[in-house]
């Protein structure tokens, strides 16, 4: 049974970094021929109505939620619309293989930010394995070099705030159902890139703006759905460093599509990071089943 799940999980998880990416794709696609808060908010307004019909169904629109689960998911907003602007700003303007493996580093800085800000434990073997990381990301951006621009920082500003929604959802009570957050998430981004849009002129979009936005739409709604069922099933240590398969898609996709392929130094870096984050996953995991269970509230 248990190989089952982790099976099961794995695949979840590959599903999920491939909704992720091929979203990514397809609003790069369309990068210069759409405004980016149009593009947003129509993307969003398609993901809200199929994640609101999601959360009716399981009977999750109104829940009773604590007052402190209340302002972290106004903070999980925040950080979320913050990361939208920022990634695809850095994805509209670099290769997505490269913006990608940026973003690759979230273990490693969630790992950080929660040692520093919660006084969650580090041992000397995680924190040489985030320093490593942090070479990997140095070696992808290459400060200096003749690429390196501000979208590349744009780029380091989407793993921040990244970082903190990520924080802001691991302090969720489970009173609070995933679908819901998903939501709110979602709505609040559709509303406030809807507002932002209506400072700029739209552009006319034709059947295929049409249809690459409406595929982004049904890319990250697979994406949400597999990276909430993949909390579900199978072990964490398992399942977890599947989420590096995100970077085979977009190296693929970069090429394929964008005719992208990044310098030897970025691949180099890519793979530094990767191993990093795998490592501080699996020691993460491998201290978490040494610690005696705490007991948890009911949650739906």
């Amino acid at each position: 049974m248990a190989r089952s799940d982790n099976l099961t999980g794995a695949l979840l998880m590959m599903a999920s970094m491939a909704g992720f990416t091929f979203n990514d794709a397809a609003m790069k696609a369309m990068a210069g021929q759409v405004p980016l808060y149009q593009l947003l908010f129509l993307r969003g307004v398609l993901t809200t109505l199929a994640v609101l019909f999601l959360a009716w169904r399981m009977k999750a629109l109104a829940p009773r939620l604590p007052r402190r689960d209340k302002m972290l998911i106004g903070l999980r907003i925040v950080a979320e619309t913050g990361a939208a602007y920022f990634f695809l700003t850095a994805l509209f303007n670099m290769p997505i293989a490269n913006v990608t493996a940026i973003l690759q580093a979230l273990p490693l800085t969630v790992t950080l930010v929660a040692a520093l800000a919660f006084r969650e434990p580090v041992g000397w073997r995680r924190f040489l394995a985030i320093l490593a990381g942090f070479l990997g990301v140095l070696l992808i951006v290459r400060p200096g070099a003749e690429d390196f621009n501000a979208f590349s920082v744009y780029a380091l500003m989407a793993v921040l705030c990244v970082t903190v929604r990520d924080l802001a959802t691991r302090r969720l009570s489970s009173a609070t159902p995933s679908i819901f957050v998903t939501l709110a998430t979602s709505a609040s981004i559709m509303a406030v890139f809807g507002l932002a849009s209506l400072a700029a002129p739209w552009a006319a979009m034709g059947p295929r703006e049409a249809g690459l936005t409406a595929f982004a739409a049904l890319c990250i709604i697979c994406g949400y759905l597999c990276s909430i069922m993949v909390m579900r099933v199978g072990e964490i240590s398992f399942v977890a460093p599947f989420r590096y398969t995100g970077l085979i898609w977009a190296l693929a996709l970069g090429w394929i599509v964008f005719g992208e392929w990044p310098a030897w130094q970025t691949l180099l870096g890519a793979g530094i990071v990767a191993a990093s984050g795998v490592f501080t996953l699996y020691r993460e995991a491998r201290l978490a089943r040494r610690r005696p269970p705490l007991p948890t509230p009911h949650s739906r």
